[in-house]
């Protein structure tokens, strides 16, 4: 059975890798986050398939919050301010954060680096 806590759950294999300024993802795409510097916003995406918006929940060490992810080609995702706080908590969880989407596996994801380059690329 799942753990009760999702911080007692192992952490989902993969790594994160810089793939170009402003971009990052783990496991191999898995899960991404890209600036948009133009709209400055920060894009959350979460492979998998949805033929409609999903719930995508994003836990940190010290939030949890439920967003509305839309369908895009691979998966969904979830543009949010780039100034967001949700993203600095990402960024700072103590050791992982834990993506949620509606009908696909959840994801235990180490909160490393690659997340804050992004951030501060995009502010």
């Amino acid at each position: 059975p799942p753990p009760a806590d999702w911080r007692d759950a192992p952490r989902t294999p993969g790594d994160w890798r810089l793939t170009s300024p402003g971009i990052a993802s783990f496991a191999d795409g898995v899960f991404g986050i890209r600036c948009n510097r133009a709209s400055s916003t920060i894009s959350l995406f979460r492979s998998g398939a949805a033929s409609a918006p999903v719930s995508l929940t994003i836990s940190t060490s010290d939030t949890t919050r439920a967003l509305t992810a839309r369908p895009v080609s691979g998966g969904v995702q979830v543009d949010l301010p780039a100034r967001d706080g949700l993203l600095d908590s990402m960024a700072f969880s103590r050791g992982r954060f834990a993506v949620q989407a509606q009908g696909m596996q959840p994801l235990y994801v180490p909160s490393w680096t690659e997340i804050s380059r992004v951030i501060e690329d995009c502010r």
